[in-house]
């Protein structure tokens, strides 16, 4: 999901800039045709104190929510197309601690992450807590492994070229730290992830994000698969 994902998700920020922020609980669909039979329309903003991002290509039945607080849910269906969607804040920090908790059910090819970009350089990171069939780590190039919150992660690195990102079409950096072994999908999940953590670790292996930080999320991502998450981020 390396690749796939890296095009999807940094096409939150292209997509989702030219959207205009829900104003309910819940985004409604009312965009054309083609958007709404894949559900709840592409669209980034506050809701309830957190910063949320949500983006679909409109192949998949998705819809997402926004919920009290931090918490949203997100559920596909049809093994097509590409989506992630989640809560969190924006600006990101270097210094935060993130806690997640609620429901993660993947069919196939998803990730469940702490999920973020910085500037000044252009990177785009993940802390990958679960993941479904698809472990991201078999295609990117490890660097070692680093023990954070009481668990074990395999950090990596990987370029893109030519790809979509927050400042359009770059050639950045992918940064990971994937959970070995994963957090078992397929009902509760709850965890905290210091991110200061994997940032120091990161640049320990000579991995140093940039100076300015965009959003960071909790986020919940699909390609090509099906499945549910209800998830609450404080």
């Amino acid at each position: 999901m390396v690749s796939f994902t890296s095009l999807f998700v940094a096409t939150v920020a292209a997509a989702g800039a030219l959207a205009a922020p829900a104003t309910n609980m819940t985004i409604e669909a009312t965009v054309p045709s083609l958007v709404e039979r894949g559900g709840t329309p592409s669209s980034t903003g506050t809701n309830n104190g957190y910063y949320y991002s949500w983006w679909t290509d409109g192949a998949a039945q998705a819809t997402y929510t926004n919920n009290g607080g931090g918490s949203y849910s997100l559920s596909w269906s049809g093994n097509n197309g590409n989506l992630v969607g989640g809560k969190g804040w924006n600006p990101g920090s270097s210094s935060r601690t993130v806690h997640y908790s609620g429901t993660y059910q993947p069919n196939g090819n998803s990730y469940l992450s702490v999920y973020g970009w910085t500037r000044n350089a252009l990177i785009e990171y993940y802390v990958v807590e679960s993941y479904g069939s698809y472990n991201p780590s078999s295609a990117a190039q490890k660097k070692g492994t680093v023990s954070c919150d009481g668990a074990s992660y395999d950090v990596l690195s990987t370029w893109r070229y030519n790809a979509p990102s927050i400042d359009g079409t770059q050639t950045f950096q992918q940064f990971w730290s994937v959970r070995n072994p994963k957090k078992n999908p397929g009902g509760s999940i709850s965890g905290s992830v210091t991110v200061s953590c994997h940032f120091n670790a990161w640049r320990q292996f000579g991995m140093a994000l940039g100076s300015s930080f965009d959003y960071q999320i909790v986020a919940t991502e699909g390609y090509q698969s099906s499945g549910s998450s209800s998830i609450t981020v404080s």
